[in-house]
């Protein structure tokens, strides 16, 4: 296994820790930024594993489909618990869910055919702005600055939708059969 591949590994380890933190976080500003550093270390890591594999053709499969795997379970684990918590809106967290399911389904159904369907684009954007928008709520949400985590959630929102009609669009084909 490659070390791009260890460090997609190394992002799904690291939710259970940051899911502990986080679940102190708001009564205590200490677990607030150790969560928050075990969350941008996370997404650190999705970015390193992306660099190594371009830079030294490293990429697999087994990246391209676990990649973006990682990154859900990443950002809907942050955003289901910082929606219990009341920190975010539950009508924000479901449009995003709901989009990743879909995806996530487009992706199990092309595998079975033998295709791998990698990230666009877009889709990285939204990566970077749901990812980003969990970490401005665990800073600012509550306070006075909630109002741009809310606004980056809210650019996280249609950066989402956009990329899932993306998605759709361009491999419809697997909805035929």
């Amino acid at each position: 296994m490659n070390l791009p591949n260890k460090l997609t590994i190394l992002r799904v380890l690291m939710i259970p820790l940051f899911c502990v933190f986080l679940a102190f976080s708001p009564d205590s500003d200490l677990w607030r930024w150790i969560s928050l550093a075990v969350f941008a270390l996370a997404c650190l890591t999705d970015w390193a594993d992306g660099k190594i594999a371009r830079q030294n053709n490293l990429v697999t499969n087994f990246g391209k489909f676990m990649d973006p795997i990682a990154d859900k379970l990443l950002v809907m684990s942050a955003f289901v618990m910082l929606c219990s918590q009341g920190r975010m809106e539950a009508w924000a967290v479901i449009v995003i869910m709901a989009r990743e399911f879909i995806v996530s389904g487009f992706r199990l159904v092309a595998a079975e055919g033998g295709v791998v369907i990698a990230a666009s684009t877009i889709a990285k954007f939204k990566t970077v702005s749901q990812m980003l928008a969990v970490m401005l709520t665990i800073v600012f949400v509550p306070g006075p600055l909630a109002i741009v985590a809310k606004l980056v959630l809210y650019v996280a929102v249609v950066l989402t939708a956009l990329s899932g009609i993306d998605y759709v669009w361009k491999n419809r084909q697997f909805l035929k059969g």
